[in-house]
């Protein structure tokens, strides 16, 4: 496993959506999604939030290895999983510049304009309206700083 690919997603960047629905993933990330299918991203509109989730091949693989126990015809649980997974997911194409095109659908939901913030989560990505995710990235901050306050406060004798 190389460097990149065992990083997984990391850091916020800033891009942009035109007019033509298409976003331009970030250059590190695409080195990411390279090392596991060239060319090639998942992107599903997120289940909690106003925003939509990237990942590779990777996510799936795995995903599917671990379904391989369930019995895909009499288990409600096998059904509801993928049906999270795989049916709400697009597999799209990355072009030679680094560009997806979003479905029309996906963009609305996640009630993206032209301005777009990508957040590496490790195993996979997010794609927020940038004005949107201000305030997300606040509450995850504050929440973040709480969870390491009560972690050294738990560390005290």
């Amino acid at each position: 496993m190389g460097v990149l690919e065992s990083a997984g997603f990391t850091g916020i960047s800033g891009g942009s959506l035109d007019r033509k629905g298409r976003v331009c993933i970030p250059a590190p990330y695409r080195h990411v999604l390279a090392a596991q299918s060239p060319n090639l991203v998942y992107v599903r509109q997120a289940l909690l939030t106003p925003s939509l989730e990237g990942f590779g091949a990777q996510v799936v693989q795995k995903f599917l290895d671990a379904q391989s126990e369930n019995d895909p015809f009499f288990t409600a649980a096998h059904d509801t999983e993928a049906f999270a997974l795989l049916s709400l997911s697009q597999e799209l194409t990355i072009d030679d510049t680094g560009r997806v095109r979003l479905p029309d659908d996906f963009i609305a939901s996640a009630r993206l304009n032209e301005a777009v913030t990508f957040v590496g989560l490790g195993r996979k990505f997010e794609i927020w309206d940038s004005t949107g995710f201000a305030e997300v990235r606040e509450a995850r901050t504050a929440a973040a700083r709480e969870q390491a306050k009560a972690r050294e406060q738990a560390r005290k004798p």
